[in-house]
């Protein structure tokens, strides 16, 4: 099975009865469901229960505990509000009885409308970048071998930085990250799946952004890091597929908690998506 096939399978929920999703995690060595993967089948479940003719606009989640992946999830959706142009979701996911994560999700009929955005910043173009996995390769010649064997595997993600870091071995830097990220594969063509595909992505880098000052990463042993919640926007029709820019930056740190915020941009220079997400790092003595 190729990497790609494991998102879309991943995403794929099983309906078992009414406003009742369940879905399973892919088994890739963690110990913890990623973020990414419960927002993006929030979404679909949520996506589910409303007309063709309406795509979600806004998202806003909360993590609540850390998943497990070895059981399923159950997604529970309800419909709060049906309108004449917008329809309203609340989905609430649920391991051993307990909520781990719920989410909120408005979704509106296409309307024509005011239009403005920030311009795309000027970066390097994907073409003349290496893969992050390319990346870590190198990097890796330094690691311990169990870093290599949890890090160095292929993924569904197709990921090019554009200001590396050393995750292992890291030095301070700005608050500021760019990558190009987008699924190795072609998607179907339903706009739906690559809103779902991009809620997946939008969590693969973001509170990394809040440790860069700091010198900190997730991979050292007295780091803790975990995402608290997570909002996106959705401003304008893409393809995940297709190479995205993600502008990412952190104004501020404080209390335990880093904040950060990610612009996405198609390769035409249009702003497509948006995304905040304040985590939890704690550095505790070595």
């Amino acid at each position: 099975m190729q990497p790609l096939n494991k998102i879309i399978e991943t995403l794929d929920l099983e309906e078992i009865e009414l406003n009742h999703y369940l879905a399973t995690s892919p088994n890739e060595g963690w110990q913890r469901v990623y973020g990414g993967q419960v927002i993006g089948q929030a979404l679909v479940a949520a996506s589910r229960t409303v007309s063709a003719d309406r795509s979600a606009h806004s998202l806003h989640g909360y993590f609540l505990r850390a998943g497990d992946t070895d059981i399923p999830i159950l997604y529970k959706v309800d419909r709060i509000r049906d309108g004449k142009s917008f329809n309203t979701r609340r989905v609430v996911a649920v391991q051993r009885g307990q909520a781990i994560f719920t989410m909120s999700i408005s979704f509106q009929v296409e309307e024509e409308g005011l239009n403005h955005q920030f311009a795309m910043p000027e970066v390097p173009l994907p073409d003349a970048l290496p893969t992050d996995e390319e990346i870590r390769q190198q990097q890796a010649k330094s690691w311990p071998a169990e870093f290599q064997d949890s890090f160095l595997g292929s993924s569904a993600i197709q990921v090019k930085p554009i200001d590396p870091v050393d995750m292992l071995h890291p030095e301070p830097a700005p608050p500021v990250q760019r990558c190009w990220m987008r699924c190795g594969e072609t998607l179907p063509d339903d706009p739906r799946i690559h809103q779902c595909v991009l809620a997946y992505l939008s969590d693969w880098s973001l509170l990394d952004t809040a440790t860069r000052p700091h010198a900190v990463s997730f991979m050292q042993d007295n780091v803790q890091v975990a995402s608290l919640d997570h909002a996106m926007w959705f401003h304008r029709p893409f393809r995940a597929d297709e190479w995205l820019l993600y502008d990412q930056d952190s104004p501020s740190a404080n209390g335990a908690r880093g904040f950060n915020r990610g612009l996405i941009y198609n390769r035409a220079g249009e702003l497509v998506a948006s995304t905040t997400q304040e985590g939890l790092v704690r550095i505790h003595p070595e």
